[in-house]
């Protein structure tokens, strides 16, 4: 008897889509973290499902860290999301969007060591990380949010961006780093990563939600480090 074949939807991976073979899902999957895929038996249950949300087919959770640096969230976002919530694992308000990136900065000392990362709320998993190198919060919030937009295009995403820095989401607006930090041998690095987020805004549009993530009403931003 002829082997059944299978039809393998990607809703989030390198490029989304339906594949026809577990070796070109693979591709899309493997190494992408918050990948989410699934198997159908027909053609058609795979357009059904590749056309509709997700979580109607796909159940997410939280992997665990295997170490503290490696948490996704921080500790208070940990809690099951409420029942009216089926886009998310994490407890978003019913306001906020799952279909977005978080992202945070945080510095120890202001210049201090620095780092930033980009957290995705449909699935608590983080996405990607810098640092740590000597800077500010400021500019770990600016370069946290660049970097974002930046993976949204090149990914092909149709997703927003949260940030809890209204200083930052200006900076982008106005496609500058406006910091005082000065540059020296220590911060050449950082100043260099500058330089390639303004030219990528410079030279980038884009249609992605620059959104303000609202701390006094939704407590912290899942990407914070919870070093507060």
């Amino acid at each position: 008897m002829a082997k059944k074949s299978k039809y393998y939807v990607v809703w989030h991976g390198v490029e989304p889509g339906i594949y026809e073979t577990w070796r070109e899902c693979e591709r899309q999957v493997k190494g992408f973290d918050g990948a989410v895929y699934k198997s159908f038996e027909s053609r058609a249950e795979a357009e059904e499902a590749y056309h509709s949300p997700a979580h109607l087919y796909v159940k997410r959770r939280v992997a665990a860290p295997t170490s503290e640096a490696a948490a996704p969230v921080s500790p208070k976002a940990v809690a099951a999301p409420p029942e009216y919530r089926r886009d998310t694992v994490l407890p978003l308000p019913l306001c906020v969007r799952a279909d977005a990136l978080a992202v945070d900065a945080a510095c120890s000392g202001n210049p201090g060591p620095m780092e930033y990362r980009g957290v995705y709320l449909a699935t608590g998993q983080e996405i990607f990380h810098y640092g740590p190198v000597h800077g500010t919060n400021n500019i770990g919030e600016f370069l946290a949010i660049v970097h974002a937009l930046a993976l949204i295009e090149q990914r092909g995403a149709k997703l927003a961006v949260y940030s809890d820095s209204r200083n930052a989401l200006l900076w982008v607006k106005k496609k500058q780093c406006r910091t005082k930090l000065e540059r020296t041998p220590q911060t050449e690095e950082l100043f260099r990563l500058i330089e390639r987020a303004e030219h990528w805004l410079r030279t980038h549009t884009y249609d992605t939600p620059l959104l303000k993530w609202e701390t006094k009403e939704w407590g912290e931003v899942p990407a914070d480090f919870g070093r507060k």
